[in-house]
């Protein structure tokens, strides 16, 4: 639905305009035409906003009459205008009334189902009055004692009738308040209180901007008011038809229809909107927006109940002896009052007599919710902002955990004097990061627009929402600082980011985050800590607190960065969260304590400093740090010698205020991250050997020595491409590293098994020759040799 600002309003006011400068004269305060209007409820009458002739001339008698009492005489001439300022007219606003009604009805709200509760509010305003007066007149109760709200829907005729026992209206009553736009009867009476001598008074009136009426054209095509008002002794009914600029008011002639007091109203409903006459939507809205009226508010509703009835049975069975009479179960429907709301919100009772149970079985119902919450606030504040509240901790996130990057989670409800005004909220009451926490806020006077639906920004907004937000973060460190552990670890894995997310965007309530942030970290690899554990757990020469950020505690643990920290028993705490380094990083410091990031350059480890190794060292590896750096060019920005390793040879640094590497890692994996700034943002890299190595001995040994050939500068490209890898980047060109690895085995390899097995397998290849055979021919004996 469209929504007009107050700006729009005034320049269509202005633009629709009729104006006639020449023929209206301003109309005094004391005017005939304004005393003439009687307050009598036999008869009304009307007078057109404009006229002209007769009244043209009284006014300009008038004005010649003031002139003369003046002793001035303003004649038009050029000489009496250079002299002095010609009068100044003064003009009343006029307003196209069918404009602005279509204004009003389609422009201000965003929901047609608000329409309810706009009505439902009147209707309670009006008992509101009633109650009030009833005290010092008990004759106004006379006729109807119960004070209620009772609303009956029709679904074949598409109408809904909500009636009240309240003050009522007089005729005159009806013309002020429903015939003049924006003519408030509850502010009225409210200044009227504030005039008297009960200005002190308590007062839940809701009223306040006189359009609420209105917003019953949302979803009517007519609406029919009857009201009866204790003051008077008869019964009128107002009855308007929606886009027109005029309505009718008529008294009650039919018996069956009279009121002993109150107001009855009947919608008609536009066909598109005739589902709102279903009962069972009538009594979900009132339990949305409604639920807390200080008055009884009944819905007639269909019910029914279980009986047992007697089964038709053939007459040749029923008449067997013995035989019993079949029954079967049927519902019996029937329609009555039904209770839809609760009068007493729990927010409004003192805590003391709440119980935890109570409190729970709230939030369950109100949220939707089937576990128990973490923990739970309520409180009321007093002062310059005055207003009650619940607010609760989630067992767990939503599924998703979309929440954390939209903060219209609808999770607070805000009520002004008991009655629903919006779940939706873009950051007014709770910041994005404490999105998650749920709860119920009631006030009885907030800035909100006149369609009641939207909260503006302004001073009170900001102070509650600051003792909001401190009251969020008492509830989450009294769960920190539980005897149960395992309740802060749970609420850690639901809602940790939130609060990282906070140390980002929320510069003010830094010294409140960070006690309640948790980490793993090199000695507690296991269980989460806090910054309060690491700080006691501090070395005495220990200044700054370390941290190193990987993708996982595996690879934190194991980066060559950690090993003269672990030497020294430094505590180093791992973040392993993509988000977890930018939030340290806009932490600062905690405790008066630096954060430092042990992957840059410049670390400075306490007590580690010898000038007079150093000096020796820079002498005997400068020229090798030199040739090295010769060797990778642009690669490096300088070849150090580096004082926090132990066992790797070399490792490689970024720059104190470019990325990291893990930062750089989670730059090139974004999206829709711009490729074309990582060069820029990308930090110089610093080469630091270690020279107790072998390896950056060998090489060193290799350029004193002269032997600075093809084999010694491949080995730099390697260590190079290797320190790349153990440090946490990415290598540019895998292909071409893993050439070089393969080169570098083959030469490690060379002939170290080949030749043994080459000749095992030559020997055993050899083909075997058989021996030559000699053969004995024998001849067979001849025939006739035989005896």
């Amino acid at each position: 639905m469209y929504r007009l600002s107050r700006h729009s309003v005034y320049a269509i006011l202005r633009n629709g305009a009729a104006r006639r400068r020449n023929s209206v004269a301003p109309i005094a305060s004391s005017s005939p035409l304004n005393n003439s209007a009687g307050n009598s409820d036999t008869e009304s009458r009307s007078y057109p906003a404009l006229s002209t002739g007769e009244f043209s001339t009284r006014t300009s008698a008038l004005s010649l009459r003031s002139v003369t009492f003046l002793g001035k005489r303003y004649e038009s001439t050029a000489a009496a205008s250079d002299t002095s300022d010609p009068p100044a007219e003064k003009y009343e606003y006029q307003a196209e009334v069918s404009r602005l009604m279509d204004l009003i009805v389609h422009s201000l709200y965003s929901n047609k189902e608000v329409f309810l509760r706009e009505l439902i509010s009147n209707a309670s305003d009006a008992l509101d009055k009633l109650r009030f007066l009833s005290v010092t007149e008990p004759g106004l109760l006379k006729d109807a004692s119960d004070l209620d709200i009772r609303i009956q829907t029709d679904k074949e005729n598409g109408t809904i009738t909500i009636i009240d026992t309240g003050i009522g209206m007089t005729r005159q009553e009806l013309v002020e308040c429903l015939g003049t736009i924006a003519q408030s009867g509850t502010a009225k009476f409210l200044k009227a209180l504030k005039d008297s001598k009960d200005a002190g008074a308590d007062s839940n009136l809701i009223g306040q901007f006189g359009v609420g009426f209105y917003s019953a054209f949302l979803v009517s095509d007519r609406v029919v008011v009857s009201t009866k008002s204790p003051k008077s002794d008869r019964q009128y009914v107002w009855e308007g038809v929606a886009n027109a600029s005029s309505y009718t008011i008529r008294e009650e002639t039919d018996h069956d229809k009279l009121l002993p007091r109150g107001t009855r109203l009947t919608l008609y409903l536009k066909r598109d909107d005739k589902d709102f006459a279903h009962p069972e939507r009538i009594q979900r809205l009132v339990k949305n927006y409604s639920q807390f009226v200080s008055f009884p508010i009944y819905t007639w509703q269909e019910k029914g109940f279980t009986k047992e009835v007697e089964v038709d049975e053939d007459p040749a069975e029923a008449n067997k002896d013995g035989a019993e009479k079949k029954t079967k179960t049927v519902v019996e429907r029937y329609w009555d009052w039904e209770l839809t709301n609760e009068t007493q919100p729990i927010w409004l009772r003192s805590p003391k007599e709440v119980t935890t149970e109570e409190y729970n079985e709230f939030y369950k119902k109100t949220f939707s919710e089937y576990l128990e919450p973490l923990a739970s606030s309520h409180f009321t504040t007093e002062g310059e902002v005055e207003f009650r509240s619940i607010l609760y901790v989630p067992a767990i996130a939503p599924m998703g955990r979309e929440d954390i990057s939209n903060p219209k989670t609808k999770n607070i409800r805000l009520y002004v004097k008991r009655v629903f005004i919006s779940d939706d909220f873009d950051g007014e009451l709770f910041p994005r990061y404490l999105s998650f926490i749920k709860g119920i806020v009631d006030s009885n006077d907030l800035p909100l627009n006149v369609s009641r639906e939207i909260l503006q920004e302004s001073r009170i907004v900001r102070i509650m929402r600051k003792r909001l937000v401190r009251k969020a973060f008492d509830m989450i460190l009294g769960i920190s600082t539980s005897e149960n552990r395992e309740d802060y670890e749970k609420f850690w894995e639901h809602f940790g980011k939130h609060l990282k997310l906070g140390c980002i965007e929320d510069r003010e309530n830094h010294k409140r985050l960070a006690p309640l942030l948790r980490f793993f970290s090199s000695m507690s690899e296991e269980e989460i800590i806090s910054l309060d554990e690491y700080v006691d757990n501090m070395k005495p020469e220990q200044k700054d607190i370390y941290y190193i950020a990987a993708d996982s505690v595996t690879s934190a643990k194991s980066t060559p960065f950690l090993e003269r920290l672990a030497e020294k028993e430094f505590e180093v705490l791992f973040l392993v969260d993509p988000i977890d380094e930018v939030a340290i990083q806009n932490l600062k410091s905690y405790k008066e304590k630096n954060f430092v990031d042990i992957s840059k350059e410049d670390l400075d480890l306490a007590g580690d400093k010898n000038e007079e190794q150093e000096k020796e060292m820079k002498q005997e590896f400068g020229q090798t740090c030199d040739w090295i750096k010769k060797r990778l060019g642009d690669k490096v920005a300088s070849v150090q010698i580096s004082n926090r390793l132990s066992t790797s040879p070399c490792v490689l640094v970024s720059g104190k205020f470019g990325w990291s590497a893990n930062m750089e890692r989670l730059m090139k994996a974004q999206a829709v991250g711009d490729t074309s700034s990582l060069d820029y943002m990308r930090s110089r890299r610093v080469l630091e050997i270690n020279p107790q190595h072998p390896i950056i001995k060998n090489l060193n040994a290799a350029y004193r020595s002269g032997q600075d050939g093809e084999d010694a500068l491949r080995a730099i490209d390697l260590l190079y491409d290797t320190a790349l890898i153990s440090s946490g980047y990415t290598p540019e060109n895998p292909a071409q590293l893993g050439g070089k690895i393969y080169e570098m085995m083959e030469m490690a390899l060379s002939n170290k098994w080949l030749t043994p097995a080459a000749e095992v397998h030559q020997t055993s290849s050899q083909p075997c020759q058989p021996d030559t055979l000699e053969a004995e021919v024998v001849e067979p004996p001849q025939a006739g040799g035989l005896s």
